[in-house]
C-alpha cells in the first residue's frame, strides 16, 4: 500500500513540474511579461453575456423574487377579494422552483401544475389540475380563479405585488405577499 502512495506521490510531483516547464517562457529575464497572456480567451457570446442590460438584470430580479414566495389574492378580475372569516387558509399560490411546480389553494380546493418563466417577464402554467370537494360557502368563484391560471401569459411587479395579466388587457389577478 505505500508502494502505490509513493507512486502517486511521484507521479504527481512529475506532472506539476511538466505543467511548470511547459509554462516556462522563452524570453529572457529582463523581458516584460504581459499578466494577459494567459488569460483566457473571451469569445463574442461571453462578453455579451457580461453585458446584461439594467432590464434584463432587473427581469431575473423580479423572477428570482416571485419564485418560492406564498402569493396571496387580493383582486380577481378587478374585483377586490377579502379573506373570509371562516375560512382556515386564503386564497393563494406558490412557485416552487424544483420542477417548476406550481401548487396553491383557490378558496375550497387545493391546485397544482406546471409553470414557465420567459424572458420579457413571460410565465405559462400547464398541466393544471384541482381537486374536486365541493364548498358552498366559497366567497371566490374558485373556475375564474383557476381559469388566470390558464390565460396568463405576461406578469408584472408593482409595490411588491404581483399581477397576472394577458396581453396588455387589464390585469386577470393581483397577489401579494403575506
Amino acid at each position: 500500500m505505500n508502494t502505490i502512495q509513493n507512486n502517486i506521490k511521484l507521479w504527481t510531483l512529475m506532472v506539476a513540474l511538466m505543467a511548470m516547464v511547459g509554462c516556462s517562457s522563452d524570453k529572457g529575464d529582463d523581458s516584460e511579461v504581459n499578466p494577459n497572456d494567459n488569460a483566457p480567451a473571451v469569445s463574442e457570446n461571453d462578453s455579451m453575456a457580461q453585458d446584461k442590460s439594467e432590464d434584463e438584470v432587473k427581469s431575473e430580479k423580479e423572477t428570482d423574487d416571485i419564485i418560492g414566495q406564498k402569493w396571496l389574492l387580493v383582486t380577481l378580475e378587478g374585483q377586490p377579494v377579502e379573506p373570509a372569516e371562516n375560512k382556515e387558509q386564503a386564497i393563494y399560490f406558490q412557485l416552487q422552483e424544483k420542477g417548476n411546480r406550481v401548487m396553491g389553494f383557490a378558496g375550497c380546493n387545493t391546485f397544482n401544475g406546471t409553470y414557465t418563466l420567459e424572458e420579457g417577464m413571460r410565465i405559462r402554467f400547464s398541466q393544471m389540475l384541482s381537486t374536486l370537494k365541493a364548498c358552498p360557502d366559497v366567497d371566490v368563484d374558485e373556475q375564474a380563479f383557476l381559469a388566470v391560471f390558464e390565460l396568463t401569459d405576461n406578469y408584472t411587479m408593482n409595490n411588491g405585488e404581483l399581477i397576472l395579466n394577458v396581453g396588455r388587457r387589464a390585469p386577470l389577478a393581483v397577489f401579494q405577499q403575506p
